[in-house]
Order: C-alpha cells, then structure tokens, then sequence
C-alpha cells in the first residue's frame, strides 16, 4: 500500500511538472508571435524627433521624418509641430492612409494623449505615429517588411525551472513611492511604485520596487541580474505579474523577457533602477537575442 501511495505521489509530480512546462511554452509561444505580429516590435524601423515647425516626410534623406525607401515615395507631406501640438498636411495623392481613407490635413493624436492610442498614418507595409517622450515629441516608423521581422528566427531561453518561480510578499507603499526611472535616450522621469516585491534565492532576500501600467491591476518588473551582460540583455529584462492578493504576488521568471531595445535601436525603453539591479544570477527566461548588435 505504501508503494502505491508513493507511486501515485511521483506520477501526480510528473503531471504537475509537464502542465508547467507546457504552461510557460505556451507563453513563450505567445510572446514571439506578438512580437512577428504586422505592427509589433520587431517591425520598428525608425525614430525621428519633431522639431518645431515643418517636418518633411518621406523616403528622401532630406526629410525629417525617413520613411523605407523601398516601399515609399520621396515625399509624402509634412507634420508641422506648433506649440506642442501636432498636424499633418499630406501631399495630394501621397497614398497615405488614416483608418483606411485617404489622409486629409489634420490633428493628430500622439501616444501621451492618456488614451495610448495615436493617429495612426499608413502607407502600404509602412506605419508611423507620433510618440510622446517627457516634453519632447518623435515620429515612430513601423514597416511590415522590415529586415528584423524578415530574418528573425526566435529567443533562446534559459531551461524551465520550476525553483525561479516565487510566492512573492508584496510590500505596498502608500502613498505610491515615486522613482526616478531613466530609459535608453538618457531621458528620466519619476514614476509611481505602487509597491514591492520580496522574495529569496539561495537563503537571501532580494527586492524589486514594481510599476503598474494605468488601468492593469497586475505589476511590471524592471530588473538586472547577475547574467545581465552575459547571458542575457544588457540593458536588464521584464517580468510582467498578476495582481497582488492578500500581500502576495506571483513572481515567474521563467517568464522574464527582453525590452524592446534588444532588437531594435528605435525602442525607447526603460531602464532599471539601482535598487532593482540584483547580485544574484536568475537563471530563467530569456536570454540575449543573438541578431541583437547593440
């Protein structure tokens, strides 16, 4: 009867062990297919900051804002930034598109407009919208047939180890603490911490202070490590949390990712804080993309 009772308990591990793994392959299957999605990161192609007054569009280097040449005329029009506002004045028969109808002089919405959803303007395989970055505004250029999307073939990963998956405490802060998080441009800006997570690796405590996206009641995770550099990206990782409960918090790093920025120069990402940089190696999730050259 013991035997059998001990049988049971190891093939109800087994089951328990392939449902996890299966659980973070299907993220990892997840993550990569929004990243090849037709307007995810890897179809960034450029970054052009406004200046004030008229900014020329098109596939001419003369222009402010370049469009791929391949798949674009010389010139498409103008985005003219006034004062902080922002307004397009197309050429006739530019081809460009607004929501599927030809695009006409007007406004447009950037990503800092609190609702995160700008003008989009199309031209064929190409998009750009106007992004917000602290005061200083930039147009970002997306190309369904980028060279990034073309080529890419996946993110090698770390094994999936159950053991780098914690039940975090989480420690609120109330009122929100405010941290100063700097991105790649070397632009910083104080951001609210709703709170931290605390959890221990090898008998020693580590903390993380967490971000919260407007609206998501789950929290995001800018971290280094010891593998930083190394193994994985340089410039730190992601990690992507439910909601805190009952002051806990589920911490997965099976399921940490690279920013942006490591595939592309025109992402804008967030760095992490000193205090989030962790004297630890967490060998999960993934590592360095390997087409990355930057």
């Amino acid at each position: 009867m013991r035997k059998i009772c001990i049988l049971l308990i190891l093939a109800a591990a087994i089951v328990a062990a392939d449902t996890y793994t299966s659980e973070i392959e299907k993220w990892h299957g997840d993550r990569l297919q929004r990243l090849k999605r037709d307007d995810g990161w890897l179809t960034l192609v450029g970054l052009s900051w406004l200046k004030e007054g008229e900014n020329k569009i098109g596939s001419d280097p003369s222009n402010t804002v370049v469009l791929p040449k391949e798949h674009s005329p010389a010139h498409v029009g103008s985005i003219f930034l006034e004062k902080g506002k922002v307004r397009l004045a197309p050429l006739p028969q530019s081809g460009l598109l607004i929501a599927g109808k030809p695009a006409t002089a007007q406004v447009l919405q950037t990503d800092g407009n609190g609702t995160g959803d700008p003008t989009k303007m199309t031209l064929g395989t190409i998009s750009f919208y106007v992004i917000q970055r602290e005061d200083k505004l930039a147009v970002r250029v997306k190309d369904q047939q980028s060279s990034t999307r073309r080529n890419f073939t996946g993110i090698q990963s770390f094994p999936i180890d159950a053991k780098w998956k914690f039940d975090a405490k989480y420690v609120p802060y109330n009122p929100p603490k405010k941290i100063p998080i700097a991105n790649v441009l070397g632009m910083v800006s104080d951001e609210p911490s709703p709170g931290a997570v605390v959890f221990t690796v090898h008998g020693q405590t580590y903390r993380i202070d967490a971000l919260q996206d407007p609206g998501d009641p789950g929290l995001s995770l800018i971290f280094a490590d010891g593998t930083t550099g190394k193994e994985t990206y340089g410039a730190g990782r992601y990690l992507d949390t439910p909601a805190p409960a009952n002051g806990k918090v589920v911490v997965d790093f099976n399921k940490a990712y690279n920013p942006p920025c490591a595939f592309t120069h025109f992402a804008t990402c967030p760095l992490p804080p000193p205090q989030n940089k962790l004297q630890v190696r967490i060998e999960a999730g993934e590592k360095t993309y390997k087409e990355s050259n930057h």
